[in-house]
């Protein structure tokens, strides 16, 4: 067998109530922006407590037909103290998505980062912002 043949399906929980199995030739979900968003709504920025898509500082994901990530990003200061383990967060949780090849997080400041008008409602409200 195939190892690219192999795709996992499934979810593993804490009690052991299902368990992840791998399914021999079944095709994974297609790797689209989307998914990558998805994904990087688990990355919660350590200061805030809130989830990069929805504080607004993802900027752009791109995947190219090699299935390299191309992710660009910002931090809400650019003096931000964890920028380094955040940005190596975003990598980590988009290689941990399967079939992603290669992953490039950039950083920028242009536009600068505003919660007022970057940020869901979602975010706006836990963080106080009510116009």
């Amino acid at each position: 067998m195939n190892p690219d043949d192999v795709s996992v399906k499934g979810t593993a929980s804490l009690d052991g109530a299902q368990t992840s199995a791998a399914t021999p030739g079944a095709a994974a979900e297609p790797l689209t922006e989307t998914r990558i968003r998805d994904e990087l709504k688990n990355v919660v920025d350590p200061e805030i407590g809130i989830d990069m898509v929805n504080l607004g500082l993802l900027y752009d994901v791109q995947v190219n037909d090699g299935n390299a990530v191309q992710v660009t990003m910002t931090l809400t200061t650019p003096g931000c103290p964890v920028a380094g383990m955040f940005m190596n967060s975003v990598h980590a949780a988009v290689m941990s998505i399967p079939g992603v090849s290669d992953c490039k997080v950039d950083l920028t400041f242009s536009p600068p980062w505003d919660p007022r008008t970057m940020a869901s409602e979602e975010a706006k409200m836990m963080l106080g912002i009510y116009y």
